[in-house]
């Protein structure tokens, strides 16, 4: 078992690590776009922020991705807001909001998990639903 085995270790908890750190920087873009960059002002990104200090985030990534979602200066995040709606199995009503930055890349997906129901035209079951707020 030598050192070979440690390496292949530390690797597994390297990209574990990658993989959690590139799904909280997406969240951080997307709160910071959605209510600034300030998290004394913005409860969402203050949120993820906090989270991600607890799983180690360096500080230079969240201050980048805060600075990317907010448009500060030169790259800027490009998200649109898409809407699917459609039944699961049985018949039971879905809406799918989604922010992506690819459109032609998120319907497949979305797809895929109405595979069993049925994806329906824009409006099809918006009437069912009361839009109250985020959860």
């Amino acid at each position: 078992m030598g050192r070979q085995w440690l390496h292949a270790k530390r690797e597994v908890a390297g990209l574990k690590k990658g993989q959690v750190t590139g799904k909280l920087v997406k969240e951080i873009m997307v709160a910071a776009k959605l209510g600034g960059a300030d998290p004394a002002g913005n409860a969402r990104l203050f949120a993820v922020v906090e989270k991600a200090r607890r799983a180690s985030v360096s500080r230079d990534v969240i201050e980048r991705a805060i600075k990317k979602g907010a448009g500060i200066g030169g790259e800027k995040l490009e998200l649109e807001h898409v809407v699917f709606e459609g039944y699961a199995p049985n018949k039971v009503p879905v809406i799918v909001e989604v922010l992506t930055d690819n459109k032609n890349r998120t319907a497949p997906e979305i797809r895929v998990l109405f595979k069993r129901g049925q994806l329906g035209a824009a409006g099809s079951n918006k009437f069912l639903f009361d839009h109250v707020g985020l959860v």
